[in-house]
């Protein structure tokens, strides 16, 4: 069941302050300090990380990939496997 809406008189005025977020202090806290400083860690040593160059060309290596290749090397490597499933034996 949809809620009447209200006319523009008669809504409730919210100010700045009841909007605001509340202030959570240390012992309301959810998430222990341990957990976040462990993540924290976690997030910056994998933004240290330097991405692998790819064999072929030199590029930056795709996520993905388990060869070593760069997306566009990767995708041509793909690409040429089709075009070779793709193709009828020649018959004498």
């Amino acid at each position: 069941m949809k809620r009447k809406r209200l006319p523009i008189a008669e809504a409730p005025v919210t100010t700045p302050r009841e909007t605001s977020v509340p202030k959570v202090t240390a012992a309301e806290t959810l998430i222990p300090e341990a957990l976040i400083d462990d993540t924290r860690r976690i997030l910056e040593a994998s933004r240290a990380e330097k991405p692998k160059p790819c064999v072929v060309c030199g590029e930056q290596c795709a996520p993905t990939s388990t060869e070593g290749l760069c997306w566009v090397c990767r995708r041509l490597k793909l690409s040429a496997w089709r075009d070779t499933d793709t193709q009828m034996p020649a018959q004498e």
